[in-house]
């Protein structure tokens, strides 16, 4: 049975978190910024089929509230009936309570 896509869709948030991200990386290693590019794209994007394969955000608790890792980071997203609600993207290390606070 085949899945039904969802449309992807970035808040400003997160592509703002995005892009904070990258610049970072890109200071010592602009190669190492386009490759976390491209797979944090390539992640998002297979959400669009692949939306429930994330794990629940134990610190949220709600099971449309979902994260998948890539690398070091936490791809936080919400799942809608017709599309994919990316929220944020955060370093893992990061304290995810302070950051909820900060949203």
């Amino acid at each position: 049975m085949a899945t039904r896509a969802r449309r992807v869709v970035w808040t400003r948030r997160a592509l703002d978190g995005l892009h904070e991200i990258l610049e970072f990386v890109s200071r010592d290693s602009p190669g190492g910024a386009r490759a976390l590019c491209a797979s944090i794209l390539q992640s998002a994007a297979t959400l669009s089929t692949l939306s429930e394969r994330g794990r629940i955000i134990p610190e949220i608790g709600s099971s449309v509230i979902r994260e998948t890792i890539v690398k070091r980071y936490r791809l936080i997203y919400e799942v809608r009936s017709d599309e994919v609600i990316i929220l944020a993207v955060i370093h893992g290390a990061r304290d995810f309570s302070r950051w909820r606070q900060e949203q």
